[in-house]
């Protein structure tokens, strides 16, 4: 963030709370959670955590060069070999349009019902805030989906809000003790993933077909590079050790 932003956080990051067993990680399109927060669950899967991912589209508008009707299939396969590598095997899709989802009841409502069916204690998601680190700004599906997610876990809750939810067989569920935020430009907590990193690597590049649609570099190098590179940069905050930042709320 640019150094007059009076949010700007720039002291020790916590490490994350590990009093939870299930997590739900909820974000647009196929690799997000494999820009940076892969290593983390892979490390929290070592721990014998529980992962789940559900995405809101398949990605079908990401690779310019390719028809969305062909691009769709191909990268939701290529999503599910990537969260193979870090040990996640339930991967579901929402099917909403990539590039235009609409912040609204009936995402909230998407969500919280996958909130219910999984029952997780810790809820992922992607950057909410309007920009990368004050210098990019970031698309409108990462804002509308990780706004949802942070109300869902409270729909969720609430038997009185979809209340259409129960008669499809799902209680409500007030068991999220925690939402973490990958890639907010205003972490407060961190993961030691250095354990992880090498599987991370490997979750990454199986988006072979975008990350060569994306760049000239060498697939292997470039996905290496980012994620050891974001790493790295997390260290002085965190006594030394390379690490992965969240954004963490509490309930």
């Amino acid at each position: 963030m640019a150094a007059t932003d009076p949010d700007r956080n720039d002291g020790p990051l916590t490490e994350m709370p590990t009093d939870w067993q299930r997590a739900l990680a909820i974000v647009a399109h196929p690799d997000d959670l494999e820009y940076g927060a892969s290593a983390a669950i892979a490390t929290w899967i070592d721990g014998g955590r529980e992962f789940s991912y559900l995405l809101a589209t398949v990605g079908e508008a990401g690779i310019d060069g390719l028809d969305p009707a062909e691009a769709g299939p191909l990268r939701e396969r290529e999503q599910r070999a990537s969260a193979a590598a870090v040990g996640v095997r339930s991967v579901e899709f929402l099917g909403h349009r990539d590039g235009v989802i609409e912040y609204g009841t009936a995402l909230r409502r998407d969500f919280a019902a996958a909130i219910r069916a999984h029952r997780p204690e810790l809820v992922l998601t992607l950057n909410h805030h309007d920009t990368w680190g004050g210098v990019a700004w970031n698309t409108p599906d990462h804002r509308a989906v990780g706004r949802a997610v942070l109300d869902a876990v409270a729909d969720a809750g609430n038997r009185w809000i979809f209340p259409e939810l129960v008669a499809d067989g799902l209680a409500p569920w007030n068991g999220v003790r925690y939402v973490a935020v990958a890639g907010s430009p205003r972490p407060t907590h961190a993961v030691d993933a250095g354990a992880g990193v090498d599987r991370a690597v490997a979750s990454l590049l199986a988006h072979r077909t975008y990350i060569e649609a994306l760049t000239d570099e060498e697939p292997e190098r470039y996905c290496r590079s980012f994620l050891e590179g974001n790493m790295a940069a997390a260290a002085p905050r965190f006594g030394g050790r390379p690490a992965v930042t969240f954004e963490l709320f509490g309930r």
